[in-house]
């Protein structure tokens, strides 16, 4: 699911633009704060001091990240520390044109003396160290470039942070793997550690842009970086911004290099109180969508999914039994497919998922003080028209549509009845409609599956899950997904065809 990141939302509200009706401000109040681990209990008084790296000659620190997650502020502090020393130190920042979630850099240059230090940018193969906040912005040629290799080290932050061209390709793939081999390769094998620096900092601190305070103790309890802990505390405090909340992160990435089992014992303890989970089999999967269905309309109409995903189980087992039962078999494709298609989020559900309690509970547990709510909407039956594209315009509704949400669940019970007063809308037919040709292509697939053709029934059954947003959005997803619904199908039927696509 998608979600704000409220540790870096900018505030512009740009993402009202969107066609969802899942947009809430929140307008007043504060940002509560996930629950922190217990510090009283983390052993900091028994870490050992590090060997700080000798900087008789410059000390080159590249700092990587993206906009507004405190890479200056790392390079500020960094540069503080040096100077309470007595050290010289230079700082320059990237910035270019980011804000938010652009890529940023900062160049940190300390050494002995003040007029050791001739440049502020850190010149090719002069960096020592690498702080990579992003895994993105790490792995570019110029981040890269600047480590001396065979003579630093790395310390980047494995957490996947989405780019831009997700908006436009939301099945876009992250490649991790890619960018953990450039970067290794550029600083050496041994020289690199990578750590889910933003998970651990919002579990263990409760905020995620602790993430780069936690990775520089990491990189300090290494013996990387050369400035004390004494003077990098006395920084965090000159700069007077959630002084104690960052020197626990500080003093947690510390205990992350030192004792990693610690950490994680730490953040366990934190999970087990948020037991929220993905599912981890297909039984689990199959139960808790049928659940959700029975919440959608009733439990008839679960078992008409369970029905479908359960013959699909026996044929795929019968049919192509060493395929079967794979994470990325048919049963399961179909299991979700089937299920995006029987759930869409109509007037009904929508109402539902506000009133039921649990989006209550979610604002309560991200919110406090004196907030009130507004809803980003566009009923179809209410909402006008933009009269350049002819698109329905969203507005706001006050929370008084939370009762009426309310009522408005309660009748679910009309949806796809005569009396149904939005079925009738071309959005819904189509929709219902949806699930029937879906049955139809199962009920195909089931009876002409081999091994030669399973991989393919795999991605026709999927197809589904590429129908996303409301609206228009949904609309020109769905046109896009009956398009290589009609073309895929005919592959299956003409293997002479399936071979040429493969080609």
């Amino acid at each position: 699911k998608r979600a704000i990141d409220q540790s870096a939302c900018n505030k512009d509200y740009s993402c009202l633009k969107g066609f969802c009706p899942s947009f809430v401000l929140v307008k007043g109040g504060r940002l509560r704060k996930a629950p922190a681990a217990d510090d009283a209990k983390a052993p900091f008084a028994a870490l050992p001091e590090p060997t700080l790296p000798a900087c008789a000659e410059p000390y080159g620190i590249l700092i990587t990240g993206v906009g507004g997650m405190g890479v200056v502020t790392l390079g500020a502090l960094l540069g503080m520390a040096a100077r309470l020393e007595g050290k010289g130190a230079t700082v320059l920042d990237k910035i270019g044109l980011a804000q938010k979630y652009g890529a940023v850099s900062g160049h940190v240059r300390i050494a002995e003396r003040q007029d050791s230090l001739h440049a502020v940018r850190i010149a090719t193969g002069g960096a020592k160290l690498l702080l990579g906040g992003d895994l993105v912005v790490s792995a570019h040629a110029d981040a890269l470039g600047r480590l001396a290799q065979g003579h630093c080290h790395a310390v980047v932050n494995s957490h996947q942070t989405v780019t831009g061209d997700f908006t436009r390709n939301p099945d876009l793939d992250f490649p991790d793997a890619e960018m953990r081999r450039l970067i290794a390769a550029a600083a050496g094998q041994d020289a690199v550690d990578f750590i889910d620096a933003t998970r651990l900092a919002t579990a263990l601190i409760g905020d995620a842009v602790a993430a780069n305070l936690f990775m520089l103790g990491f990189a300090y309890q290494k013996g990387r970086v050369p400035v004390s802990a004494e003077a990098l505390e006395r920084a965090l405090e000159i700069n007077g911004v959630a002084v104690d909340a960052n020197k626990r992160a500080f003093q947690w990435g510390r205990l992350a290099a030192h004792d990693p089992q610690a950490v994680n014992r730490a953040v366990d303890k934190v999970a087990a109180a948020r037991p929220e989970k993905l599912s981890e089999s297909l039984d689990e999967l199959i139960e808790r969508r049928s659940a959700d269905l029975t919440g959608y309309r009733n439990a008839a109409y679960a078992a008409r999914y369970t029905a479908l995903v359960a013959r699909v189980r026996r044929a795929e087992a019968e049919r192509t039994p060493a395929l079967a039962g794979r994470s990325a078999g048919l049963a399961e494709a179909v299991a979700r497919g089937y299920h995006t298609l029987l759930a869409y989020k109509d007037e009904y559900e929508v109402a539902r998922l506000y009133a039921d309690g649990r989006f209550r509970q979610r604002i309560a547990d991200r919110f406090e003080g004196d907030y009130a709510l507004s809803f980003s909407l566009a009923p179809p039956l209410f909402a006008g028209r933009d009269p350049e594209t002819g698109q329905l315009k969203k507005r706001l509704y006050g929370p008084w549509v939370l009762p009426a949400f309310s009522l408005l669940a309660r009748l679910k019970w009309l949806r796809g009845t005569p009396f149904d007063p939005f079925g009738h809308s071309a959005e819904r037919r189509r929709e219902r409609q949806l699930i029937a040709d879906y049955e139809a292509t199962v009920d195909e697939l089931i009876g002409s599956l081999t091994r030669n053709n399973h991989a393919l029934a795999v991605e026709i059954a999927r197809l589904p899950l590429k129908i996303r947003g409301f609206g228009h959005v949904k609309a020109a997803a769905i046109e896009r997904f009956q398009a290589e619904q009609v073309a895929l199908p005919q592959c299956l039927r003409n293997p002479a065809q399936r071979a040429e696509a493969a080609e």
